[in-house]
């Protein structure tokens, strides 16, 4: 099994940037996609922002021209950075990844991180 482990959350003002990061850590597996899902209190969770292994990127709508997710593929690691943050943006920021132990596929979640943006 991997492994999950996100930072960056946080308090930040509206208008203000936070950076994201989920690292990946386990043995002998490869890491196709990853991306990052958010869940307000009382809303379902949302697509934030994906990539591919081959570095195609996809934004939820509310998010595109603020977030940016990156990933360095040597460190296993996803980035989201969020600027011009938004009340709106407040909630729990979970990182998500899809990855292969030999020939079985799999999907994997991170524990969560909160983002509280006020106003």
């Amino acid at each position: 099994q991997v492994q999950l482990v996100e930072s960056g959350g946080g308090l930040v003002q509206a208008g203000g940037s936070l950076r994201l990061s989920c690292a990946a850590s386990g043995r002998a597996f490869t890491i196709n996609d990853m991306g990052w899902y958010r869940q307000a209190p009382g809303k379902q969770r949302e697509l934030v922002a994906t990539m591919t292994s081959g570095g195609r990127t996809k934004y939820g709508d509310s998010v595109k021209g603020r977030f940016t997710i990156s990933r360095d593929n040597a460190e296993n690691t996803v980035y989201l950075q969020m600027n011009s943050l938004k009340p709106e943006d407040t909630a729990v920021y979970y990182c998500s990844l899809t990855y292969k132990v030999g020939r079985v596929e799999y999907n994997g979640w991170g524990q969560g991180t909160q983002v509280t943006v006020y106003s």
